[in-house]
């Protein structure tokens, strides 16, 4: 059987759906499992056993070039050549559905009220039912594996194995020791913990902390602690190979509710991720090892805040507190 998964972005979004990957080869072995994906986010996937062919696209390009977009086109009928079984749109969005539709008749995706763009739904053969505000990473399991029959238990996902894998073979721009990292930076405002907080951090942590970056305002905040606390190193530019690799060697992961913070989860790294206007129990899997630090606000998974700021009311003792904890377990 051979079936194509469609997970577009971002980078937190492909993690979640990542963890099914290793319970879907284990269930059937012979299955060739292929993935669509914005080539910006391909590294993620790279070195991956259980994928078989990352097949990248670049449908960010059709907002600047609307030219791109039947160079697109003719790629995505290119992949459909392959002759998929079944393709999974496990994002849930017009623009995926699209991109599923054109790979294959045969589409399995979410129901038409368990995602915002519902009418993606009218796309699908077979549709999948779980309320949008339930947990991200149950949603991804169970549209990427009730079309296969498969059934994974929260058990399973608690005691997963690590699932992001790194080249080694080649050189990193760091020397990978045992650091604290930092994610400084997010997707949007509201979801950034001040610079002044992340600093209080450092200097109450005996640790090296190493600051990752991925734009020039998170280079501002890594050269801006570097420069006012003596144990923080601000990093290298580091692609998502680089990444993984650094972070897989890291021993405790603080930041946002981002990607670089969701990938220590994926590897089974110490984690603590501060949440204001996102859902901590929608968007991670708490774990004795990965923790989380919610401000006081509510938060409406259907109905996000985008004047919520309370993230960066959260005293930064609650988070030094947690973190001796998780290093001295």
């Amino acid at each position: 059987m051979k079936i194509a998964i469609v997970k577009l972005s971002a980078m937190g979004d492909i993690i979640h759906a990542m963890v099914a990957l290793q319970y879907i080869k284990e269930a059937k072995p012979e299955i060739q499992i292929d993935w669509i994906v914005e080539q910006g986010f391909a590294q993620i996937l790279e070195n991956n056993p259980h994928i078989d062919n990352i097949l990248p696209v670049n449908l960010k390009a059709i907002k600047k070039e609307k030219k791109a977009l039947s160079s697109e086109i003719k790629q995505l009928k290119a992949y459909a050549q392959n002759n998929y079984d079944l393709v999974i749109d496990a994002q849930g969005l017009i623009k995926s559905a699209l991109t599923a539709k054109l790979l294959s008749k045969n589409i399995a995706g979410f129901s038409k009220d368990s995602i915002r763009e519902g009418v993606a739904s009218y796309l699908y053969k077979q549709k999948v039912e779980i309320a949008y505000e339930k947990n991200a990473i149950e949603r991804n399991i169970k549209v990427l594996c009730e079309p296969l029959e498969i059934v994974i238990t929260k058990e399973q996902v608690l005691n997963k194995e690590k699932f992001l894998y790194c080249n080694t073979s080649e050189n990193l721009p760091i020397e990978i020791d045992d650091y604290i990292l930092f994610v400084v930076g997010a997707s949007v405002a509201n979801k950034i913990y001040p610079q002044e907080s992340f600093l209080k951090i450092a200097k109450a942590l005996d640790e090296k902390v190493l600051v990752v970056w991925a734009n020039n305002y998170e280079y501002e905040v890594a050269r801006y602690l570097e420069k006012e606390a003596q144990n923080v190193i601000a990093s290298p530019k580091l692609n998502l190979n680089e990444l993984k690799r650094v972070i897989n060697s890291t021993k405790l992961v603080i930041g946002g509710d981002t990607g670089p913070t969701h990938m220590a989860w994926a590897l089974n790294v110490p984690s603590i991720t501060i949440f204001g206007n996102t859902p901590e129990d929608r968007n991670t899997y708490i774990t004795p090892i990965n923790q989380v630090v919610k401000s006081e606000t509510f938060v409406n998974p259907l109905k996000l805040d985008k004047t919520d700021f309370s993230i960066r009311e959260i005293e930064p003792q609650t988070i030094i507190k947690l973190a001796k904890e998780l290093l001295n377990d």
